[in-house]
């Protein structure tokens, strides 16, 4: 639960992130983050299946941490750059 709650709040860090990185692909703060939240909950819960997330008993140790950290944000940035460009080909 505590990764899951960790991969969210650092998928939105990474949509923000992304966004302020890839100007053309972003949506604004708030849907960089809502995007951002949707990818940090992917990316931690990919991470968790493959067993890289938190450990299989749900302990959360340095590692377990630093992983739903770092899927969230690669998650995040991820899916609001897809999102992005696929508003960006959509308007012209």
């Amino acid at each position: 639960m505590l990764g899951t709650i960790i991969g969210l709040a650092s998928g939105a860090v990474g949509g923000i992130g992304a966004g302020s990185i890839l100007k053309k692909s972003s949506l604004g703060t708030l849907w960089n983050a809502v995007a951002g939240i949707a990818g940090g909950g992917l990316g931690a819960t990919i991470l968790s299946m493959v067993g890289l997330g938190g450990g299989a008993e749900g302990a959360m140790d340095a590692m377990g941490i630093l992983s739903n950290v770092g899927g969230g944000l690669v998650g995040g940035g991820v899916v609001m750059s897809v999102i992005g460009m696929i508003k960006g080909a959509m308007g012209k």
